[in-house]
């Protein structure tokens, strides 16, 4: 059984470890990522001018009352405007450079993910919602966007500010500035204690959405089952709750950080305004000139401002780890379907198949027990036996979507774990009761088959599975959109569509989920025609449910307990008795005689 990273109920935290790997799809736009924190220095560094030159310009408007000589002024604003023209044009270029990086890392983060989860296999999905899978793939890869862009490289530029504030603080006045830097060692403590807190509760957020999400996921995929059983509030209710569960985490966080920002500004208002008072003082007694108090303060807010975003930055980090958790946890989910280092080649199968002493078991129960089965290239097998069977396990293990736990599963000769999963599950072909389109169109659903096929090909495929005509009915032909799962298609059409992928494909082995199954008579007679053009030729696996496709079998494999009970054809199993003539008896006989009963009628 595989385990997942959240086995046992564990609950990973945020490790600092996390943040180097996730820097590391910054690598392929580091170029960008340069360039915009050199922006971002230079308009930083601009900043750093700013309040020098405003003390420059108080003096030389308020030390020299009734002066004519403008000059100093002039000059003085000018600086002003090109500095405040430059820091504009270097700040635009860091905000598109670092949010160009940001997008770039977010779409390639988003791909690799979605990339790593289709290597896995069902057993994983069956652990898994899809509401949380899709959430961690949205949600949360966007929280972590602005710390592999922007936010690394404001961590930069505010570092840089807040030193380069702190020596002109203090080159302007040593003894106002130690008033000033008094306060910085406090604002820093308290932004780690309650920083760590905001992280666990910034993940206890990103779960309980991903809950919320997975309840409506359910609900809108099966909307009509929910309708059907009157089930909108016992639905509303769920969905409610998860919403409910991560407003209070919400809720929690911004209690978190809204106590984080009181702290910061009283402590830093706090601090100005004793500065100021000291300030004043300076200046009443002569020691100090109002253009340096003011150039002092500006660069004190600076500092303030400083740390305050390097305490917000702090925050981010923290959000970030607890999302970056939640991302590489999947990423780190390795499949229970190891592929060969060395695989045996497979570019086009007979079609043999061969089960020695198979044994397999589900969450420690048994579902198949020591079955032996042969089937040699080109036959047509019906698998039946009553429900539990494990006549869909069996057929599901052939493309390695389960793995044998004992014995061995072979395809011409070879075990198919020698195989690429790649070229195995090209040579099989699936057609399942409940069959699923995407929601594209027609022509797209049938070359999902062989995506390369030309136009000709995909239009014999849909002849061959008796559907070209209804498709050429619609309005737009094969180019028809067939909406979410095909909803905007019969049952029927839905099955011939799916027959035409599948012949399209050309696989060498069929498995058939007795596709006609949920069909009205007319319906079944196209599909089972088109069935019969699918089958010729290849080793065909059929879960029948009808007579009409077990008496067109070469052989009836009939399973009871996981196990291969009778093997034989159709009249041979009748007269001899056993499982199969009870099936036949309660089952099947009744479809002979309505179907003939309703033929008499005609």
């Amino acid at each position: 059984m595989m385990v997942t990273a959240n086995a046992g109920g564990r609950r990973p935290k945020g490790d600092p470890r996390q943040l180097r790997r996730l820097l590391a799809y910054a690598r392929p736009y580091r170029a960008l990522f340069v360039l915009g924190v050199l922006a971002t220095l230079v308009s930083s560094g601009l900043n750093l001018a700013f309040p020098a030159l405003f003390g420059q310009l108080i003096d030389a408007s308020f030390l020299k009352v009734g002066s004519t000589d403008t000059g100093p002024l002039d000059r003085t604003v000018v600086g002003l405007l090109g500095i405040f023209a430059l820091s504009a044009l270097f700040g635009a270029a860091q905000s598109y450079l670092l949010a160009r990086v940001g997008a770039g890392v977010v779409a390639d983060l988003r791909r690799a993910l979605f990339s790593h989860l289709l290597t896995l296999s069902p057993r994983f999905f069956g652990d898994h919602k899809t509401g949380d899978l899709t959430s961690r793939l949205t949600a949360d890869v966007g929280t972590v966007q602005g710390v592999t862009s922007s936010a690394l490289a404001q961590l930069v530029a505010q570092t840089v500010s807040l030193v380069g504030a702190v020596i002109l603080l203090v080159t302007t006045s040593p003894r106002l500035s130690l008033l000033t830097l008094a306060v910085i060692p406090l604002v820093i403590g308290t932004a780690f204690m309650i920083g760590r807190r905001i992280r666990l509760v910034s993940r206890e957020v990103q779960d309980a959405v991903a809950g919320a999400n997975a309840s409506a996921e359910e609900a809108i995929s099966g909307v009509r089952v929910v309708q059907s059983f009157t089930a909108e509030g016992v639905e509303r209710g769920r969905y409610g709750q998860g919403v409910t569960l991560s407003f209070l985490a919400a809720l929690k966080r911004a209690q978190l950080q809204a106590l984080m920002a009181g702290t910061m500004s009283f402590l830093t208002f706090g601090a100005l305004a004793v500065v100021l008072w000291y300030g004043g003082r300076q200046v009443m007694s002569g020691a100090m000139t109002p253009g340096n108090l003011v150039t002092f303060l500006i660069y004190a807010l600076q500092v303030g401002g400083t740390v305050a975003a390097l305490t917000g930055i702090f925050n981010q980090f923290q959000e970030a780890l607890g999302a970056s958790g939640r991302i590489f946890e999947l990423l780190d989910e390795r499949s229970d379907l190891p592929q060969p280092a060395a695989p045996a080649p497979l570019a086009r199968a007979e079609g043999r198949v061969t089960f020695e002493r198979v044994q397999f078991a589900y969450e420690n129960a048994p579902v198949l027990r020591d079955l032996s089965l042969d089937v040699p290239a080109g036959q047509v097998v019906a698998l039946v036996g009553p429900s539990g069977a494990g006549k869909t396990t069996l057929v599901n293990l052939i493309p390695r979507f389960w793995d044998v736990t004992g014995g061995t599963l072979k395809v011409d000769g070879q075990d198919v774990r020698a195989y690429a999963l790649a070229d195995l599950r090209a040579q099989v072909g699936l057609v399942p009761q409940e069959t699923l389109l995407f929601s594209g169109t027609v022509r797209e659903n049938i070359l999902y088959g062989r995506p390369a096929a030309r136009p000709e090909e995909v239009e014999a495929a849909a002849r061959a599975a008796n559907a070209h005509d209804f498709i050429l009915a619609f309005e737009h032909g094969y180019d028809t959109v067939v909406g979410e799962r095909g909803v905007k298609l019969s049952g029927g059409q839905r099955q011939r569509v799916a027959i035409a992928r599948a012949l399209l494909k050309d696989p060498r082995i069929l498995i058939l989920d007795e596709a006609t199954s949920a069909l009205d008579n007319e319906s079944e007679a196209l599909v089972q025609a088109a069935l019969d053009r699918l089958m010729q030729g290849r080793t065909t696996f059929v879960i029948a449910h009808r007579l009409s496709t077990i008496r067109n079998a070469d052989r009836i494999i009939v399973m009871d307990g996981g196990r291969v009970v009778e093997d034989g054809p159709h009249a041979e199993l009748v007269a001899r008795g056993g499982l199969y003539r009870d099936l036949y008896e309660l089952q099947f006989r009744a479809q002979e005689e309505g179907r003939a009963e309703l033929y008499s009628q005609a």
